[in-house]
């Protein structure tokens, strides 16, 4: 019993009390619980997101498909079959048909204007006058040179004819008789340039009355009485004649050979003239030529057509749309070019059926040009074509259908290009 008690040291139990207390079973399942709850929590977030997101997407089908199903607002026209000129279209300037600036011919201070600004003129009307009284004491001069040279002209013959009579005696030598010759003929030649400078003064005061060289219409004044002009070098006036009245205008160079067939063939080609809108018709005239040559840095020819112009509805330097008719279609089949649609497969029309629903037609396309289509095949006349609302229709979608506007034929794009 005494062994055993002395073999108890102070150094063991020491040992003992300090050695560190192993963790409960408690603290054991803790940890997996949290990575169970975290796991679980974010199951639940990806089920709510999830779940919201096809809750969105069916409600969005929903709304699509209530939209869907509601008719929808469009505009259509009638399909129609009627005569159809094709044309080609260009961009044109009009041009006076002569078009002059007028110039004094002589100097001279400006005496009278004798023209109403825009009034209409004739050739050889008079329009200005120079003061003339320089160029009428000229021309007295003149005439008085003349009467002093044929004066001694005639002295000249009476004295050639004595010494000839005197020669015939033989009073008087050869030479002299050819000196009173020669003085003669010295008289008859500076009556001769006498009557040129009396020809050229009268011409001088004639231009002191400035006329209009054509028929048209008279310009704003550029000049005012009072002024002193040179001669070839002041304008006074321009003078544009305007019935008939020009308007030029390119085409591209490879629409050249038709026109230049119809022309060889003395064929008339028929030309319209519309606004800048290119939608009302202004003037209808004819193509007279073509330029000479292709510009080759735009690759296109000058052309020159002429109107009558008779209610001068075409002005100088006025911009208008050129509608060149090639040939006239009797029975075109036409629909506004709006309701041409475009899908992979093809060209097609909307028609809007008496169910008040819509149709997919495929056509084919003859000719376009601006806002009119010729078809070679598609809707039936009649048929009314969807021309305003295309982009939400898809095949027996419901629609409310109005009326479309066009504009009438006479004054929109009455043709197409070839």
């Amino acid at each position: 019993m005494a062994s055993k008690i002395s073999s108890f040291s102070p150094d063991s139990s020491e040992s003992e009390v300090s050695r560190p207390v192993p963790p409960s079973r408690k603290s054991g399942w803790v940890r997996p619980l949290l990575y169970v709850l975290l796991i679980g929590a974010i199951g639940f977030v990806v089920w709510r997101v999830y779940t919201n997101k096809k809750l969105a997407e069916q409600q969005k089908e929903e709304e699509a498909s209530a939209l869907m199903s509601q008719p929808v607002p469009v505009q259509a026209v009638a399909v129609e079959r009627r005569p159809q000129p094709i044309y080609l279209t260009a961009l044109g300037t009009v041009t006076p048909y002569y078009s002059v600036t007028v110039k004094a011919r002589v100097n001279g201070q400006l005496d009278k204007v004798n023209f109403a600004e825009g009034q209409q003129v004739k050739a050889g009307q008079t329009i200005m006058v120079v003061d003339p009284k320089p160029f009428k004491a000229a021309l007295d001069q003149a005439r008085g040179t003349l009467a002093h040279d044929t004066a001694l002209l005639k002295n000249a013959q009476s004295e050639y004819t004595r010494y000839k009579a005197l020669y015939e005696a033989g009073v008087v030598s050869k030479e002299q008789l050819d000196l009173q010759l020669s003085n003669q003929g010295q008289y008859e030649g500076a009556i001769a340039s006498d009557k040129a400078a009396i020809e050229t003064a009268q011409l001088q005061l004639d231009w002191c009355t400035v006329q209009s060289p054509i028929d048209g219409k008279i310009g704003l004044r550029l000049v005012d009485p009072g002024n002193i002009i040179t001669a070839n070098t002041t304008n006074l006036v321009i003078v544009n004649q305007l019935q008939p009245i020009a308007v030029y205008f390119t085409l591209p160079e490879n629409f050249l050979p038709q026109v230049l067939g119809k022309l060889r063939g003395q064929q008339k080609i028929m030309a319209q003239a519309y606004d800048r809108g290119d939608t009302t018709l202004l003037a209808t005239g004819q193509l007279l030529t073509t330029d000479n040559q292709i510009d080759t840095t735009t690759g296109t020819a000058k052309l020159k057509a002429v109107f009558d112009n008779n209610d001068e509805q075409l002005f100088p330097n006025q911009f208008v749309n050129i509608h060149l008719i090639l040939e006239q279609r009797p029975n075109a089949l036409i629909v506004p070019s709006a309701a041409i649609q475009t899908g992979i497969q093809g060209s097609f029309v909307w028609i809007a059926q008496p169910n008040n629903t819509v149709k997919m037609t495929p056509v084919k396309i003859a000719l376009a040009e601006g806002q009119m289509t010729i078809l070679d095949s598609g809707p039936a006349v009649g048929e009314r074509v969807v021309v305003d609302g295309a982009d939400r229709l898809r095949p027996d979608a419901p629609v409310i259908v109005s009326a479309g506007h066009v504009h009438p034929a006479g004054s929109q794009s009455a043709g197409q290009k070839p």
